[in-house]
């Protein structure tokens, strides 16, 4: 087993819910999303981020959120807010807190470092935004920098934006730097989190991305919108064929265990093919155990 815990931890769908918004805090708690992140920085104006920094802590350190998995983003590394922040959300300890615009090994370390002083407990992960030019060259780095890293968490916005690129369908100005950011977070073993579709009213190109983010090996899509959420479930999880495929595929290797070359359905079976399938029945196992599939 690799440092990646959220294999089995679903994070389908990542929805970024403003902290300054009691509101919608109270809202969370009956979302079926998988994953919560408590905003404190794009989503909240400056005037409003001490208040609402109090509100992620409180809301993380609650216990209301059931088995969604809570974090707190904080405003990024440089910004007045940033300390403050990092304190609040160590000392509230959620699932992880997420940090803007990492950019480095050396931003890890910072970030681990004011982290543990902080008093953030073991359990509290870092999620490493992967949004400039610089972050995906630097990914592998990014990833490898500490055990507290558990998982990258796309900023596609950001991403096109610094490249000079533009939002198109089936996004080819940055399917490298995808598949970039997929390829370091699947050599350190750690989750990899899909960027937001902007456009909450187009259904039909939401979960379009979302099927492609599947394809390509995305653990799940970050989210910005409730109505989004179904779809991101749906498109995440194994589908019943592929579930059933896995589960006849695992028995007749079993079955042919010793007989030489073990077949299933006219293909040849070899181990990686049963890693495969085992990991699909424990992803299925853990959706169900949810509630929520």
């Amino acid at each position: 087993m690799t440092r990646q815990e959220t294999a089995f931890t679903p994070l389908r769908s990542v929805l970024y819910m403003p902290s300054s918004n009691e509101r919608a805090l109270e809202k969370a708690k009956t979302i079926a999303c998988d994953g919560l992140i408590l905003d404190l920085e794009d989503a909240v104006a400056p005037d409003a981020k001490p208040a609402a920094r109090e509100a992620a802590a409180a809301a993380a350190a609650s216990g209301d959120y059931g088995r969604r998995t809570v974090t707190i983003r904080v405003n990024g590394l440089g910004t007045e807010w940033h300390d403050d922040d990092i304190v609040a959300a160590s000392q509230a300890g959620p699932a992880a807190i997420v940090v803007p615009k990492v950019d480095s090994a050396d931003d890890v370390a910072r970030l681990v470092a004011a982290m543990e002083k902080a008093g953030a407990p073991d359990h509290t992960r870092l999620w490493a935004m992967v949004e400039t030019p610089v972050a995906i060259l630097d990914a592998l780095a990014i990833a490898r920098a500490s055990e507290r890293i558990g998982a990258f968490v796309l900023g596609t916005n950001d991403l096109v934006k610094e490249l000079y690129a533009e939002h198109v369908p089936g996004r080819a100005p940055i399917l490298p730097s995808l598949h970039t950011a997929l390829l370091a977070g699947r050599a350190a073993g750690i989750a990899v989190v899909d960027g937001v579709y902007n456009d909450v009213k187009d259904t039909e190109g939401f979960l379009a991305e979302c099927e492609q983010g599947r394809q390509m090996g995305f653990d799940g899509k970050t989210l910005i919108h409730p109505g989004q959420v179904e779809g991101a479930n749906r498109a995440f999880a194994p589908s019943e064929a592929a579930v059933d495929d896995a589960r006849g595929l695992i028995a007749a290797w079993e079955d042919g265990k010793g007989a030489g070359v073990v077949t299933y359905n006219g293909k040849m079976v070899e181990n990686l093919h049963v890693e495969s399938a085992r990991r699909t029945l424990a992803i299925d196992e853990a959706i169900r155990g949810l509630g929520t599939a």
